[in-house]
C-alpha cells in the first residue's frame, strides 16, 4: 500500500511539472472576459505569451481589457445568445489564427438570474439562462471544432460547482449539468482527433453573476408578476 501511494505521488509530481512550450503563435479564445474569472484568465495567459482572443459582451469591457494588456491580445464583441454574433466571432477567430488552428477554447460566459421557486417561473425565464449558459456555449464549440482539430487543441469548460447542486429553481443548475454532459461526451469523441476536453469546477468568487442584489432584484420582479392567487398561496412570510 505504501509503495502504491509513493508511486502515485511521484506520478502526480512528474505530471504537474509538464508545461506548454513554445507559446508564441498559440491562440486561445476565451468567452466572458468583461469581468471576473474570464477577465483574469485573459490577462494571465497574455502575460504568459499566448495569443489571446477575448470575447466581451460590451465595447467598454473590450477597451478596459485592451488597455491593461499587450498588443497581441485581441478582443471581439460577442452575444452568446445570438447566432449571428457567434458567427461573426468565429469568423474573427478564423482570421486571427491564419490557418494555424485554435490551440485553446475556454468557455466561461454565463448568466444566473432569474432563479426562484419553479412555480414562479415561465418558460422564457429558463430560455434566457439556457440560451447563454448552455446552448450558446455549445454552438460556439461546434463552430470552432474544425480549428481545434487542426491544432489538436483543448477545450476548457469552466463550470461553477455551485450550479451542480440544484437547490433553487431556474435554468442555472440545468445549464451546469448540461455542460457537464456535453463535455463528457465530447471528450470521448474528440480523443480520435487529439483534442482534449476538460471541465474546471470552480467555487464562488466575487463577480456580478453571483451578486445578491441582482438575484434579489429578479426575485422581486418574479413576485410582483405573480397572480394574486399564487402570491396568497405562498404568503409574504415565505417571500
Amino acid at each position: 500500500i505504501l509503495a502504491s501511494i509513493l508511486s502515485l505521488t511521484i506520478y502526480w509530481l512528474i505530471r504537474d511539472r509538464y508545461r506548454v512550450r513554445n507559446l508564441n503563435g498559440k491562440h486561445v479564445f476565451i468567452t466572458g472576459c468583461d469581468s471576473g474569472l474570464g477577465n483574469s484568465l485573459a490577462k494571465w495567459l497574455d502575460k504568459k505569451g499566448f495569443c489571446v482572443i477575448a470575447a466581451c459582451t460590451t465595447e467598454k469591457g473590450s477597451q478596459e481589457l485592451r488597455s491593461c494588456s499587450s498588443l497581441s491580445l485581441k478582443t471581439v464583441n460577442l452575444n452568446v445568445a445570438d447566432s449571428n454574433s457567434i458567427a461573426r466571432a468565429v469568423e474573427f477567430v478564423t482570421e486571427q489564427t491564419a490557418g494555424k488552428g485554435l490551440f485553446g477554447l475556454v468557455s466561461n460566459a454565463e448568466v444566473t438570474a432569474p432563479v426562484g421557486p419553479t412555480d414562479w417561473l415561465r418558460i422564457e425565464d429558463f430560455r434566457s439562462v439556457l440560451d447563454v449558459s448552455l446552448l450558446g456555449l455549445i454552438e460556439i464549440t461546434l463552430k470552432l471544432l474544425p480549428l481545434l482539430k487542426k491544432a489538436e487543441g483543448r477545450i476548457i469548460n469552466l463550470i461553477n460547482a455551485k450550479g451542480l447542486m440544484a437547490f433553487v429553481g431556474g435554468g442555472y443548475s440545468l445549464s451546469k449539468w448540461g455542460m457537464e454532459a456535453f463535455s463528457d461526451t465530447l471528450r470521448i469523441e474528440m480523443q480520435h482527433f487529439g483534442v482534449k476536453v476538460s471541465i474546471v469546477e470552480h467555487g464562488f468568487f466575487k463577480a456580478e453573476v453571483v451578486n445578491s442584489d441582482i438575484i434579489e432584484k429578479h426575485l422581486f420582479k418574479l413576485w410582483n408578476r405573480l397572480t394574486p392567487e399564487i402570491r396568497d398561496s405562498y404568503g409574504e412570510k415565505y417571500f
